[in-house]
């Protein structure tokens, strides 16, 4: 998400994968796990997977209904999931002790301590492989090697706490576990296509402007 105003807001709707209905729909479904894990992309929603998740928010503004209905949509939601485009990529997510759930495993990890320096060799240890085989399972599941997705989860954190909290660029790039203020514009720059000061300044005209 790059542009977001009062008058045009970004909305997403945001659904953690259970990889034991994964697994339980993979049987039902009789999918075969295939050798090679596939990336998950970025693609239109399919319209199933669309109507399944507008229906689940419905249900989540009637809290009677939700404990009824919850479960059967979510695993509703996880079938068209698994029956389109990405299921190969969501089939590995359910498999046992595959690469792509121990990868699940370091991103998490990743997640959890994003402002800390990075351990590629606790990371591989985590997941039970050797540095260079972790290396190349990561990109393959994330499409970034282990450092480029943790200066991804850095920058747009920082990006959060500047435009929704007001913090300031150069507090938000420590915060984020930042050390040079120059290569956190830079990088900041490469990934936004902007400047941290740029950016909020921006964002100040855009609020301005819908006020």
């Amino acid at each position: 998400m790059t542009r977001a105003d009062l008058a045009a807001p970004y909305h997403a709707f945001v659904l953690e994968l259970d990889p034991a209905v994964i697994e339980a729909l993979a049987t039902d479904m009789r999918l075969v796990q295939q050798g090679a894990t596939a990336r998950i992309s970025v693609d239109p929603t399919d319209a199933e997977v669309a109507d399944a998740a507008l229906r689940l928010l419905r249900v989540m503004d009637r809290p009677a209904a939700l404990p009824v209905l919850k479960d059967q949509l979510l695993r509703e939601l996880h079938y068209w999931l698994l029956a389109g485009r990405h299921g190969a990529a969501i089939r590995a997510l359910g498999a046992t002790d595959s690469h792509a759930r121990r990868i699940g495993r370091a991103v998490a990890m990743i997640r959890e301590g994003y402002a800390r320096p990075l351990r590629v060799e606790r990371l591989a240890e985590a997941t039970g492989m050797s540095p260079s085989s972790f290396h190349q399972h990561f990109r393959a599941v994330t499409s970034l090697s282990p450092l480029q997705f943790q200066k991804q989860l850095r920058l747009i954190e920082a990006r959060r706490m500047m435009l929704s909290e007001g913090v300031a660029g150069s507090h938000a790039a420590y915060a984020v576990g930042y050390e040079s203020i120059p290569q956190f514009t830079r990088e900041y720059g490469r990934l936004f296509g902007i400047t941290p000061a740029r950016d909020m300044k921006e964002a100040r005209g855009r609020h301005t402007l819908a006020a």
